[in-house]
C-alpha cells in the first residue's frame, strides 16, 4: 500500500489551519510541502514562516521539497521549522552527497528530486545514501498539470537501480496523481504518491484520500 502525501500547495492558503486538520483525520501518511524560490522554478511559494506556521497544527511526516537554487544554505533552517523529510534537486546541488550528508546530521531523512528530462541512472553512485527519490511527473513550479507518461518507465528503473543496491530508497511520484494514474504507479514501483489539485479541488477532500489510499 502507497503511502499518500497531499500537497499544501493546492490547499486553500486562506485556510490553511483548516485544511491542514482535514490532512489529519484523513488516511494521508505525509504532508508535502513544495518551497520554490522564483529561480530554480517560475513561482515562489511557502517560506520559513509559514511552514512554521504548518507545523504547529500538522500531527504528520513533513515532506519538504525544496524547488531552489543552492538548497544547502539553508538544511539547518528546515529542521528548524519542522522538516522530517527535506528534498534537494539533483540539478540544483553542486555538490549532491554532501548536501544528502549535511541533511541526515541534522536529523532528518535526505530526498533527491529529478526533473522529468533528468535520467535517474544519475543516480546510481548515491543510491544508498538517498532515503527517497521523488520523480516530477510534471514540471516543476506549478500545480494542476497533466501527468507525464514516460514517469511509468522511469519508476521501473529506478526500482531495478533501488533493488540492485540492496537499497531501502522509497520512490516518490509528485505530479497529475489521480485514481487514473495511481494504481499503474504503485505497480510499476511508487511507493509514495504526492497528489495535490486532485485532492484539495475535490468535493470531498477526505474521501478522496481514502480512494488513493486503496489503490
Amino acid at each position: 500500500m502507497a503511502l499518500i502525501a497531499p500537497s499544501l500547495l493546492a490547499a486553500d492558503f486562506a485556510n490553511l489551519q483548516r485544511d491542514c486538520e482535514m490532512v489529519n483525520r484523513s488516511e494521508a501518511d505525509w504532508f508535502h510541502i513544495d518551497v520554490m524560490d522564483g529561480l530554480f522554478v517560475p513561482n515562489i511559494s511557502f517560506g520559513m514562516p509559514v511552514i512554521s506556521a504548518i507545523t504547529k497544527h500538522a500531527t504528520k511526516t513533513m515532506d519538504v521539497h525544496l524547488m531552489i537554487e543552492k538548497p544547502e544554505r539553508y538544511i539547518k533552517e528546515f529542521k528548524a521549522v519542522g522538516a522530517d523529510i527535506l528534498t534537494v534537486h539533483y540539478e540544483a546541488s553542486t555538490h549532491l552527497h554532501r548536501s544528502l550528508q549535511a541533511i541526515k546530521t541534522e536529523g532528518m531523512k535526505a530526498g533527491v528530486a529529478l526533473n522529468p528530462h533528468t535520467p535517474v541512472s544519475l543516480l546510481i553512485d548515491v543510491i544508498q545514501d538517498i532515503d527517497l527519490v521523488c520523480l516530477m511527473s510534471v514540471n516543476p513550479g506549478f500545480g494542476g498539470q497533466k501527468f507525464i507518461e514516460q514517469t511509468y518507465s522511469k519508476v521501473k528503473e529506478l526500482k531495478r537501480i533501488i533493488k540492485g543496491a540492496n537499497s531501502s530508497t522509497l520512490i516518490e511520484i509528485d505530479g497529475g496523481v489521480t485514481s487514473a494514474n495511481a494504481a499503474q504507479l504503485i505497480e510499476a514501483g511508487a511507493d509514495v504518491l504526492v497528489a495535490g489539485s486532485f485532492v484539495f479541488k475535490s468535493d470531498n477532500p477526505e474521501a478522496t484520500i481514502a480512494g488513493l489510499k486503496k489503490m
